[in-house]
């Protein structure tokens, strides 16, 4: 049974791996491997290096062109592109490693245990990381056990948590945040759409921000945009996030949190709980990830604390005790600690409800 990772475990697993073992992501495609090692490590100040060894036609396009040195007369490597020339270490990304052809995989042998390459040693503290794609429905070339024996393996299964905060920080359309947060598993899991047939797209992490940037900034979308969408992520999945948009779209964290709370309480007397709790999460997705002047953080200290006076007033006690769980968690601190510096009197009446909830 591999072990199963989030987003949050795996940036602790690349901080605290030592260079000299190599890493293994297990995971299904468009879910962000290669964007967060890119990420993580580029803040560091490593330079990454990915190679796409499924397009790799032959170990020469790894290993790079044979030669006659004319002074040994011996037949050497030309080394490859990417290949340091200096003594600084790289991230080796090894991406698409269980679509490779055999004879690549030979190369990678030695590359994966001696850190060489062709004879040519990679830098000290160069590291190498690989991803393989896991499922039927993938085309896949089988692992030597010899091969898969020198990686420390991880099934990378990010939450949808991880992508809403990522997707907050990273600008991604409000309404497909909104339409995520209520429909969690359409984010990228092709079981949540049913009876497709082998050509129908299904959505993932990568096509969704596609979609962003084809309708941010629009306010209205024409038959074009809906046409793209499909064309995205696939019919049956655009279908359910124009219906959202068209007949169930929430209030979003930032017109609770920044707008008229007047006009916001008119849309939350229609809510149930179900969308009650949608909207707790947006909230601390969007207290988690967004950065605000003064002046904002006090209105949306001011709007917060009516947010929870309102489902107290309402005795809407299912969704109050979402939002208190969701205080008492984790996953949020930059939102805990918001609340409890700048919202004190919501701190003391979430204190006081739980208190009585036990």
């Amino acid at each position: 049974m591999s072990v199963r990772i989030d987003g949050n475990l795996l940036l602790e697993i690349l901080e605290e791996t030592p260079s000299t073992q190599n890493i293994m992501l297990m995971g299904k495609h468009g879910i962000g491997k290669s964007q967060i090692l890119e990420k993580f490590y580029s803040e560091k100040g490593y330079k990454v290096v990915a190679l796409f060894l499924g397009q790799m036609s032959d170990p020469g396009d790894l290993i790079g062109i044979p030669h006659k040195n004319e002074a040994s007369g011996h037949t050497e490597f030309m080394p490859p592109y990417w290949f340091p020339t200096d003594d600084t270490p790289v991230v080796l990304f090894l991406d698409e490693l269980n679509r490779a052809r055999p004879e690549v995989l030979q190369t990678i042998m030695d590359l994966a245990l001696n850190r060489k390459l062709a004879g040519r040693a990679l830098p000290a503290g160069s590291r190498i990381i690989s991803a393989v794609n896991n499922g039927e429905e993938y085309q896949l070339t089988d692992l030597d056990p010899a091969l898969v024996s020198r990686f420390n393996i991880y099934e990378f299964v990010p939450s949808v948590q991880d992508w809403l905060l990522w997707a907050n920080k990273n600008g991604v359309d409000e309404r497909i945040i909104s339409f995520i947060s209520a429909n969690p598993k359409i984010l990228d899991n092709q079981t949540a759409i049913e009876n497709l047939d082998n050509l129908e797209k299904t959505p993932d992490r990568r096509w969704w921000v596609r979609v962003s940037e084809i309708i941010s900034g629009k306010k209205e979308l024409k038959q074009s945009h809906k046409s793209m969408i499909g064309g995205i992520v696939g019919g049956v999945a655009a279908n359910r996030f124009l219906e959202f948009l068209d007949n169930n779209r929430l209030l979003t964290a930032k017109e609770l949190l920044l707008g008229n709370f007047v006009m916001s309480q008119i849309k939350l007397e229609t809510y149930k709980t179900p969308q009650l709790a949608t909207i707790n999460d947006a909230v601390f997705v969007y207290l988690e990830s967004t950065k605000k002047s003064e002046d904002e953080k006090k209105l949306m200290a001011k709007n917060l604390t009516y947010y929870f006076d309102y489902l107290e007033h309402k005795q809407m006690r299912e969704a109050m005790a979402h939002f208190a769980n969701m205080f008492s968690g984790t996953m949020y601190p930059n939102a805990l600690v918001f609340i409890i510096s700048d919202c004190p009197d919501l701190y003391t009446k979430m204190t006081k409800f739980v208190a009585e909830i036990k």
